[in-house]
Parts: C-alpha cells; structure tokens; sequence
C-alpha cells in the first residue's frame, strides 16, 4: 500500500477552535452599516423588521439600542411627508433627515451618522433627478445634490453617500463642501450602483419606486464589469473617500475586481432584496437564517469589501 500525502487538510478542521484560529475571513461588527429610514411616523414591517421606519422620536430609541449593542455606524434615508418635482425636501433646513440628525448628533457623538444623498425619495415622480422634457436632467440635479450634502452635514452627518448615479456629482459635492468649510467631510460613493431587481423592498420602504419608467438610464447595466471600474476610477479622482457596490451578493466578482484595482476603502451595499430572500426562505424552514446570513456577510468580506452596509448589522450585533 503507498504512503497517504503527509498533507492533509482535514487536520484543520477537525475542532471550532482549530478552524478559528485558522480563518482567513472575520467579521467585525466595526465594519458595518445599519440602514435606518426616518419619516413622519413609524411603521412597523412584521416580515422584514430591519425595513420599518421610524419616527424622529422613536429613531433616537432605535439608535440608542444599536449603540448600545456595538453598532458603530448608521446610515439614513429620508420618507417626506410631502413630496414635489423637484425633491426640495432632501435640502430643507426643516427635512426628516434633518431633524433625525440634530436630535442624534449631540445624544450618539461617537456614533458615525452617514446620510444617502438621493432625490428619489423626495420626488413625486420617484426618479433620482429633476425631469426635464421627459428625460432626467444630469447637469440641473447636481446643483440639487449639493445643497442636499450641505443640509444634511451642517445638520451633523460625519459623511454623506450620494446613491443618484449622475455624471459628475461627487465632484460637484466634494466642491459644495469644500466652499461650505466642510472639506473634511468624507464622500462614500455608490460608484457601482446597479439597475437591480433586488431594490424591491427598499423601493416600497423608502416610497420611492418610479411612477414611470426604469432607472436603467442611469445606473449601471448589470452585465458590465469594465465600467464598474470606470465609474471608481472617475469618482476617485473626483474626491471619493469610499468607493460603493450595489448590490452585493450577485456582484461580488465586481468587489474583487474594485479591491483589486483600487487601495481606497470599498464599501458592499447588502441590499433589501438580499435580506427579504433569506428571511422568506427562512420562514419557510427552507434554511437557518443565522446560518446563511453568517455565510452571506463572509462572502462579502472574502470578496474584499471593507465597509458593509447590511439589515442584519442589528442582528448580528448579538450572532458576533
């Protein structure tokens, strides 16, 4: 009978502590992101918790438990009570992200508040931009972008992540900064954003689904790998400090090609319908939600992501 190899991988495996101590991909509960959404009142979301809004009032309750547990960032999105075509409640002194940011920022100083820099929310038609003669007006929606950034960083944000997708906006923010006295305000761009399906429960969370047509003419065509890398290399020398992908889990070939090519931090958007997949299949029985979210938010990681952006930070405060 020949010798066995004297190698044998198993050897590794054999106990939890040995396969602890030799993991290659942590997770840290340092480097994620809770999503939370702030409007007029609160409304619960029996099936997926993590996409419920909340009042500013009850907003402070919730950050002060994610605190409490560990999380160390949020991120904030705004549901208007009133809504036009230009989306002016995003820059209002008096907004909902606004608001949720002056009674956070003195109560949370510690906490890193990062706020989306979007439109959709804020527009009756639900697109990202203003509209002009039927098409989404590049140019004209930059200088509405900025007046967001401002609002929301003189109202107490640590950082602002502009998710609308428009050609030079991060340039645009990094200038309306840097003349408002806030140059030290770092810029998360959501540099690879997708034209995805997975934005569903989000859309309805938010109310922010069109009222017609798609987003595609201006966030990214999925099947496109090249360009991903194109749009980081513009906003990187436009003045991001983070570079996004979004969503995560079908684009992690797109976060190991931006890891790979870039040394600034990257960000993974774990997105709503990521989340919603997991948490049916779970109510089901056709899985362990622990368990495939674990294995989700690893992927990520392994895939090179620094910075995740996940509904399950809460949960996984107490899994870690």
């Amino acid at each position: 009978m020949s010798a066995f190899p004297a190698t044998r991988l198993r050897r590794l495996r054999r106990s939890g502590a040995l396969r602890s101590l030799v993991r290659e991909t942590r997770l840290h509960l340092d480097d994620f992101v809770m999503p939370l959404f702030v409007g007029p009142d609160s409304k619960a979301n029996a099936e997926l918790p993590a996409l419920g809004r909340f009042s500013v009032e009850d907003l402070t309750s919730e950050v002060e438990e994610l605190a409490n547990l560990g999380v160390k960032a949020v991120l904030l999105f705004g549901v208007p009570e009133d809504k036009d075509a230009e989306g002016s409640g995003a820059w209002a002194d008096d907004g909902i992200v606004q608001r949720a940011l002056r009674e956070l920022r003195p109560r949370f100083p510690e906490l890193v508040l990062l706020t989306d820099v979007c439109l959709c929310e804020y527009t009756d038609h639900g697109h990202c931009g203003v509209i002009r003669d039927g098409e989404i007006a590049n140019d004209e929606s930059l200088e509405l972008l900025v007046r967001t950034s401002v609002s929301h960083v003189e109202a107490g944000a640590d950082a602002v992540a502009p998710s609308d997708m428009m050609d030079g906006r991060v340039g645009a923010i990094r200038a309306g900064l840097d003349d408002a006295g806030f140059e030290t305000t770092p810029i998360v761009a959501y540099s690879a954003k997708y034209a995805s399906a997975f934005y569903g429960p989000f859309r309805e969370a938010a109310e922010s689904t069109p009222a017609f047509g798609d987003r595609r003419g201006y966030q990214m065509d999925p099947p496109n790998v090249r360009e991903a890398l194109r749009e980081c290399e513009l906003d990187l020398a436009e003045g991001a400090d983070v570079l996004m992908v979004k969503p995560a889990l079908p684009y992690l070939d797109v976060i190991r090609a931006v890891r790979e090519a870039f040394d600034a931090p990257v960000a993974a958007y774990n997105v709503s319908g990521e989340y919603a997949m997991v948490k049916a299949a779970a109510a089901r029985g056709f899985l362990d939600e622990r368990q495939a979210a674990l294995e989700s938010l690893t992927a990520i990681k392994r895939a090179g992501a620094d910075i995740v952006i996940s509904y399950w930070t809460k949960e996984l405060a107490s899994w870690l």
